[in-house]
């Protein structure tokens, strides 16, 4: 038996702050090994009194900051995005993510944490830098059809997807009790980025965006392309942390399992699928928690005491 206070099986004192503090930091590198480490690289904490584009008293501040449910609800997202053939088409031919799939999720963090959390000159910042690399997405869809990433169109497409994945985490792992007022709130908050982005007819409250992916079904389809993208996003992990593979591997069948009933039917998923995607609700539920304790230093925490800091004179 280990001495009281003792890890079992290493000898360390689980009492002594200065391992708890290793042990947070150890973890909260694996964390972060998932989804940092591309694109630009944000001061969160200045300028001092910048609330950015949002503030913090916005429900986006309070949907967008677990990592946990944003990362099922970033890996559901782009499942999602996948059965739009337009939308597939331009990641699929100027997207390095068959060989880069971390590096897809990365940016799309890197994105979604600026725009949030950033000060306003970053946020700013990201989305223009953004609408550039739209300018050079276009093509040709295999069934003929022409596709531009900055289509207005498309660009609801890809928000929608998102922003509906990451509330509906949001709600299923965090806080199922937001209310109506505050799901309709966070889309009205949302949709400001993604009217930036250029998107237009955006939905803004919780059943605009229901009825919005009701009327995009008859668009979506499940092809060859869609089927090697899931199988990507699903065989990913970090292999520079081994000791995250398990996490890693229970969020993307979390986000699987996030994904609506038709969309799982569309990808082909069987009730057996279905059913082993089921279960990673509770081992989420389980790991959440401790991921949470471990990822003290936050984003969303930086940037609430950049936004109550007295601003420079």
């Amino acid at each position: 038996m280990s001495e009281p206070g003792t890890h079992h099986g290493s000898g360390q004192d689980t009492s002594d702050p200065a391992f708890v503090m290793r042990l947070r930091q150890r973890i909260s590198q694996g964390v972060l090994s998932v989804t940092s480490g591309s694109g630009p690289s944000l001061d969160y904490t200045h300028p001092p009194g910048d609330p950015g584009l949002f503030g913090p008293d916005a429900v986006c501040w309070q949907v967008h900051a677990d990592f946990t449910s944003m990362m099922i609800g970033g890996i559901s997202a782009l499942m999602l995005q996948t059965l739009h053939p337009l939308a597939l088409a331009g990641v699929w031919d100027h997207s390095t993510f068959r060989t880069d799939m971390r590096g897809r999720l990365r940016r799309t963090a890197t994105f979604i944490a600026g725009t949030t959390y950033g000060a306003r000159a970053d946020a700013h910042a990201l989305i223009e830098r953004v609408k550039r690399i739209h300018l050079s997405v276009t093509g040709v869809a295999p069934d003929g059809r022409p596709y531009r990433a900055s289509d207005p169109a498309l660009l609801t497409w890809v928000h929608v997807a998102e922003v509906s994945s990451f509330l509906a985490a949001h709600l299923r792992y965090v806080n199922p009790l937001l209310s109506t007022a505050e799901q309709d709130r966070y889309y009205t908050e949302v949709a400001l980025i993604a009217k930036m982005l250029g998107a237009t007819d955006v939905p803004e409250t919780r059943a605009q965006v229901a009825e919005y992916l009701s009327s995009m079904r008859p668009e979506l389809e499940a092809g060859p392309r869609t089927h090697e993208v899931v199988r990507i996003l699903r065989d990913a992990a970090p292999p520079d942390r081994p000791l995250m593979k398990p996490a890693v591997r229970l969020m993307l069948n979390a986000g699987v399992d996030l994904l609506p009933d038709w969309a799982q039917e569309m990808l082909g998923l069987t009730p057996l699928a279905r059913m082993r995607a089921g279960l990673a609700r509770p081992g989420v539920r389980l790991v959440g928690p401790f991921i949470r304790w471990a990822h003290v230093n936050a984003v969303s925490k930086r940037a609430r005491q950049r936004a109550a800091a007295a601003p420079d004179v």
